[in-house]
């Protein structure tokens, strides 16, 4: 495969949490696909959390995005039907040990290159898309 390819994948789950299984094996399928081995463990994680987030935190479908720009770089997002901005990312640090929430955000911002947020609608519903990219060893 060409080093400058592009591609584009999206995965229309439920609002289950089983789904967050299903995105993370895929999700492993297509980087390995892709020759991206390198990146899978990353991303896997980064992807957990944010689909984990739009499945927990809202009622509605969700959607995890993979795609690759021809510049290399590893788009990873999932979109959910709340509007609203994501709770701020919490440092790593201040989320108490065996706290289960307030940690996710904070593990795409230690991990990914960058990560943001914006009001998006798909399927009919308004929605937000919250996502990170990567770029790194294939």
């Amino acid at each position: 495969m060409p080093e400058n390819e592009a591609w584009d994948y999206t995965l229309h789950i439920p609002n289950d949490l089983r789904a967050v299984t299903v995105c993370r094996r895929t999700l492993r399928l297509i980087l390995t696909m892709h020759g991206l081995i390198g990146l899978v463990d990353t991303a896997e994680l980064l992807a957990t959390e944010l689909v984990s987030n739009a499945v927990r935190h809202t009622k509605g479908p969700a959607a995890l995005r993979v795609r690759r720009t021809e510049a290399g770089v590893v788009w990873i997002g999932a979109w959910d039907t709340d509007p609203g901005p994501p709770e701020p990312p919490l440092p790593l640090g201040q989320a108490g040990e065996l706290e289960e929430a307030g940690r996710g955000l904070g593990l795409v911002v230690a991990c990914a290159e960058q990560w943001g947020w914006q009001p998006s609608a798909r399927f009919g519903n308004r929605g937000k898309y919250v996502w990170c990219e990567l770029t790194g060893a294939a």
